[in-house]
């Protein structure tokens, strides 16, 4: 799609869990199969320097460290080289590595690892700052063009994206009221939940507790999304996870242009 070359182009978003840590489970293997035009991940918990990872298809890459070593962290792969890049932005003050926006052509695209509030009540009020200023922050870029924005945003949206929602509605983290009302408001100011618009069927997930062996029955929760700007909806082909895909307790998640 990009300077009006292929017709479609392939964006996958992956919270790793430990990008050393997956490298010893077939995370290049997975790349060589699934074939990204960009792969977005979060959870990185080192610095490139630590990480002997060189991908010959990917010229461009970016990595955004947390300050703390072996701590959150994200980074971007991309065959295409995007126009502008910068990491974090703003308002994010606490040296986490949380975000990066590259711009292309016809869209940004921002990588995010949302904080977990599970830490606390003044975890949560930040948390709840952060979700205002994203939205602030991801408004102000879609007065110059569309916004996709993908990544572990640690909130299932509503009862069917999570297995059990009763016993963990605001109880949890990440099915708190308030968690749940700033991913509403990304929804009501423009942006499409893209895996719902093509799929509103349950059990779909993309992260499982390492615990009571609830991968394999399927008591997981959906937290990782692609949001996009309304507008650019109709070039979004397909929104879809990769429950199958093993190696960390999150799988990918991705959505193809056409």
């Amino acid at each position: 799609m990009e300077n009006g070359t292929a017709n479609r182009m392939k964006i996958i978003s992956w919270n790793v869990n430990g990008i050393r840590a997956i490298l010893k489970k077939g995370f290049l293997d997975f790349i060589k199969k699934e074939n990204p035009d960009v792969l977005c991940i979060q959870e990185t918990k080192a610095h490139p320097e630590q990480v002997n990872l060189v991908l010959e298809n990917y010229p461009f890459s970016v990595w955004n460290s947390a300050e703390k070593k072996g701590y959150s962290g994200t980074a971007i792969f991309s065959k295409k080289q995007p126009l502008a890049m910068t990491r974090d932005n703003q308002f994010f003050e606490d040296n986490e590595g949380r975000v990066i926006t590259l711009e292309f052509e016809k869209f940004y695209l921002i990588n995010v690892y949302v904080p977990n509030s599970g830490r606390g009540p003044s975890v949560l009020r930040f948390r709840e700052k952060w979700d205002a200023h994203m939205l602030k922050y991801i408004k102000d870029l879609e007065r110059v063009k569309p916004v996709i924005l993908c990544g572990d945003m640690n909130v299932a949206h509503r009862d069917i994206d999570l297995a059990n929602p009763k016993e963990n509605y605001n109880k949890t983290s990440g099915y708190l009221q308030e968690e749940i009302d700033g991913f509403e408001n990304y929804l009501k100011n423009g942006f499409a939940d893209s895996f719902r618009h093509f799929n509103s069927e349950p059990g779909n997930y993309s992260y499982w507790s390492y615990m009571f062996h609830a991968r394999e029955r399927n008591v997981g929760w959906r937290i990782d999304y692609f949001l996009v700007s309304k507008n650019f909806m109709p070039h979004i082909k397909s929104s879809f996870i990769l429950n199958k895909v093993e190696g960390s307790d999150h799988c990918p998640v991705g959505i193809e242009l056409k």
